[in-house]
């Protein structure tokens, strides 16, 4: 492992704007690398020079304290300064995620009435019709280029919006929750002990910038004088790639949710170079099966680096728990989350609001300095979700009920049991099921309809859909996921569609969610008529999409995608398939053939072997083609 160093790590400054932290970070080391991104890196001083640029428009734009600025763009320098430039100006940055369908986008920009789109000249299409300032950063360059590089004054004050993000919403419509410049300083203010983050550290950005957990990745590197090396989507959808990647930039801070630090493990077993510079393997997003960890710990022990649990909600600014992770806790079973950080408190309650004692469920209530503002334009569900605090004298502030169940251990630490409602995250995502359902519910031959997220065989969970239709009707799984993904993001689609004929209730009258039956293995419902392989290479790929989607007959013409594929099953099957061939293959050609019938055919069209520079060619045309299409599965 390299030495590591912490030089310019200053304590954070009370009420210090996130601006005006990564200023003084610039101000410092000026020409350490800030951003590394495809092979090209910014310094400290050249990122702040052109998030100054685009601030000074955004002043000219009339971008103000509590201003909201939406941001469409792909991971990339922009993108970075892009946020940057909002929070200089004073404003608040509205990420958009790319995957985003155009009904949902359109909505959270038009909900958040935000008066100033960041995008690029390929998506500005996207927000057509929309009473908003459309700027495309490419398309400005030019003016951009003329505007001052200099540090602008009057930073947002620790009360005023930093971001807002929106999740899932049980109405079928997402909500915008608003978290504040003091919220987000505080987190790396109380985590800093925990951590020691330097300037010495390698962050990747690993998530979209519309899942918070992107929050603490990028500040987590420019507010202490990291380096943030930006990780292309191709990328992050390949494990083996991820890995390569790791290795290359001496990467020291790694931030997972548990489903894709899964495929890294087994990535990690297969590689010749080990990730020696790693010091924290942070988990989040999603409940961490602990069992899931030992071939990691029989090869890197538990020390190098340290894996961390921490648990944490939009809500509640990323965090709320940190749990060093040993391999005695292994078999203790659960999802130790451990304890609350120092300036949060967690409370556990019953059903009627009164504290439960330790080892018995209750469900997590969530006070202190990372509690947000509350959701926008939505002051009933403010009201509903964050209430003042009952067990508490004097200024007791407020609680975010989040609906998570724990249980407090012996110990003092907490585990995580769930959701007390129908709220789930899949890959990282909270997602509420009744959103779904609400959705589905829309379409014509639907009559009634339910959501699960079903783990089957220590697999990871997949949402699960039931289907009653209406009498005469017969829909197709075909159908039915086009409908859903006109209105919601790929990871919201279900991966497997059950249809019965009546749901199973319970004596009281209510659908018996645990009576639905688990998917079936066989192809009902499908549009695509059976064929069955016949060449060689066809017979191979069908026995490994059996295997990956664990069904007993699949089809040459049937889509991964339709049968319950998705990316994390897609990374699988693409490991599975080059050890299958002794070849390398670029995951985005799994995306752009989705077809056993396609995918032999293209592979029996390029050669195995080739000029470097063609295969490298070639592999940067597809991805270009298939990018937004994998970016929705």
């Amino acid at each position: 492992m390299k030495a590591y160093s912490n030089v310019g790590a200053e304590p954070f400054a009370p009420g210090q704007s996130l601006a005006a932290r990564f200023e003084q970070m610039a101000k410092v080391q000026p020409d350490a690398l800030a951003l590394t991104w495809n092979g090209h890196s910014l310094s400290y001083g050249q990122l702040n020079a052109r998030a100054n640029r685009l601030a000074s428009h955004l002043r000219g734009q009339g971008v103000t304290a509590e201003t909201l600025v939406g941001i469409h763009l792909d991971r990339s320098f922009d993108l970075i300064v892009a946020i940057l430039a909002t929070l200089k100006a004073g404003g608040a940055y509205l990420p958009l995620d790319l995957a985003c369908p155009d009904d949902r986008l359109r909505f959270q920009v038009q909900d958040a009435a935000a008066p100033i789109i960041l995008t690029d000249s390929t998506r500005a299409h996207r927000f057509a019709g929309i009473a908003a300032n459309v700027i495309s950063l490419d398309q400005a360059s030019g003016e951009l280029a003329a505007a001052s590089d200099a540090n602008l004054r009057d930073h947002a004050q620790p009360d005023a919006l930093a971001y807002v993000i929106y999740t899932s919403g049980s109405t079928g419509q997402p909500k915008g929750c608003l978290v504040m410049q003091e919220n987000v300083r505080r987190l790396f203010g109380v985590t800093e002990p925990l951590f020691h983050f330097g300037s010495g550290d390698v962050w990747t950005l690993f998530h979209s910038s519309a899942f918070d957990f992107s929050v603490w990745e990028i500040f987590g590197a420019l507010l202490y004088g990291g380096r943030l090396v930006i990780v292309p989507y191709e990328v992050s959808r390949s494990a083996t790639d991820f890995h390569a990647l790791l290795v290359r930039e001496s990467v020291t801070v790694l931030n997972q949710t548990p489903s894709a630090f899964r495929q890294l493990i087994h990535a990690d077993a297969l590689a010749a170079q080990p990730l020696r510079d790693l010091r924290y393997v942070i988990f989040g997003g999603e409940a961490l099966e602990f069992q899931s960890l030992r071939p990691w710990f029989d090869r890197h022990g538990e020390t190098h680096p340290q894996l961390v649990n921490m648990y944490g909600i939009t809500e509640t600014t990323v965090h709320v728990t940190h749990q060093p992770i040993t391999r005695a806790q292994l078999d203790s079973g659960g999802s130790n989350i451990g304890r609350p950080l120092a300036d949060l408190r967690v409370y556990l309650v019953d059903e009627h609001g009164q504290r439960v004692p330790a080892g018995e469920v209750g469900e997590m209530w969530v006070g202190g300095a990372g509690v947000a503002r509350g959701y926008l334009n939505r002051p009933d569900l403010t009201a509903q979700r964050f209430i003042a605090n009952p067990f508490e004298t004097g200024d007791p502030g407020w609680l975010y009920t989040s609906g998570d169940l724990a249980r407090e251990r012996p110990d003092g630490t907490l585990d995580y049991l769930g959701r007390r409602d129908h709220q789930v995250k899949i890959r990282g995502f909270r997602i509420e099921l009744s959103e779904i359902e609400s959705v589905l519910a829309r379409h014509d031959a639907v009559r009634e309809c339910a959501v699960l997220a079903r783990a089957e065989n220590g697999a990871d969970p997949r949402l699960v859909a039931y289907v009653v239709a209406h009498a005469g009707a017969a829909p197709t799984v075909e159908a039915l996921r086009t409908h859903l993904a006109q209105s919601m993001p790929g990871y919201m689609v279900p991966a497997a569609f059950v249809f019965l004929p009546a749901f199973p209730l319970t004596l009281n009258g209510k659908l018996d969610r645990a009576a639905l039956p688990a998917p079936g293995t066989d192809r009902a419902h499908l549009a695509a008529a059976f064929t069955a392989p016949h060449s060689e290479m066809e017979n191979v790929l069908a026995r490994l999409w059996k295997s990956t989607l664990r069904r007993d007959l699949v089809g040459i013409d049937d889509n991964f995608f339709d049968i319950g594929g998705d990316s994390l099953l897609l990374t699988a099957l693409h490991r599975d398939l080059e050890r299958e061939l002794r070849r390398t293959l670029p995951i985005t050609d799994l995306f752009q053939f989705p077809t056993i019938r396609q995918l032999a055919a293209h592979l029996g069209a390029v050669p195995e072997g080739g000029g470097a520079a063609d295969r490298i060619a070639a592999r940067a045309q597809r991805q270009r083609s298939v990018l937004a299409r994998g970016r929705a599965a």
